[in-house]
């Protein structure tokens, strides 16, 4: 198992496409929970399942990005305990080539000082599309959390470092999920969309092989700041 193998007391997960690669359930949330996962982050498909929005609202243990406008249901920060140690966890949504929502710069400003008041230990999920914006954000918070992740693209970057300020920082954390497919989704409809502009439904791949993609970050108890990033790729999981 991933987590007794890399000795893992945290794990947090992104969950906006788990529910057949669209949005997110009580019921695929729960199951995320049972196989290890401490914490739930989302994005721009997390409002795909309407019925979750009760879900968001009553749960501490999944978030939803919180740059989007007030008033919408469930939260875009919390904390949870592992290992003794509270970690706080913030999401935060581009808005390069994405759904509209409020400056992500401006929302993510006040929220990390509030959270580093209660533990020095604070991740970012940046949901967003253009790396660009992704590295613009970790220089806007470099030295102020302990380690900043992208997600959206479904495909793992390179880059994973730690800045000279203690901050983890990878574009991307790539997908867990198909390897077959385009990011996850049968080829199908999504070539006949690029070839025709029009196409049906696009539906997960169920055949082949799977991924597991993620990233393993040491973080120091006292100070918040990351020690070490190491990249996971796992590929051909039957």
């Amino acid at each position: 198992m991933i987590r007794e193998q890399h000795h893992i007391h945290a794990c947090i997960a992104n969950g906006e496409n788990a529910a057949g690669g669209f949005g997110l359930t009580a019921q695929t949330a729960d199951e995320m929970f049972a196989t290890g996962v401490d914490f739930i982050t989302s994005g721009n498909h997390i409002f795909d399942k309407r019925d979750f929005k009760t879900y968001l609202d009553a749960t501490d243990r999944v978030i939803r990005p919180a740059n989007y406008p007030p008033g919408v249901p469930g939260k875009g920060y919390g904390t949870f305990v592992a290992d003794g140690v509270t970690v706080a966890v913030l999401n935060v949504m581009g808005r390069t080539f994405m759904p509209p929502v409020d400056d992500p710069f401006r929302t993510v400003d006040p929220l990390v000082e509030d959270l580093r008041a209660l533990t020095p230990l604070v991740v970012v999920d940046v949901h967003a599309e253009a790396t660009s914006e992704k590295v613009a954000l970790a220089r806007f918070l470099d030295g102020r959390v302990s380690a900043i992740y992208g997600t959206h693209t479904h495909v793992q970057t390179a880059d994973e470092h730690i800045s000279a300020e203690g901050t983890a920082y990878i574009s991307d954390v790539g997908m867990t999920g198909p390897s077959d497919g385009v990011i996850g989704m049968e080829q199908g409809p999504v070539l006949d969309r690029f070839l025709t502009g029009m196409s049906e439904r696009f539906n997960v791949q169920k055949s082949g092989t799977k991924q597991f993609c993620g990233v393993v970050v040491s973080l120091d108890r006292a100070t918040g700041k990351a020690t070490d990033i190491k990249r996971i790729f796992l590929r051909g999981i039957a």
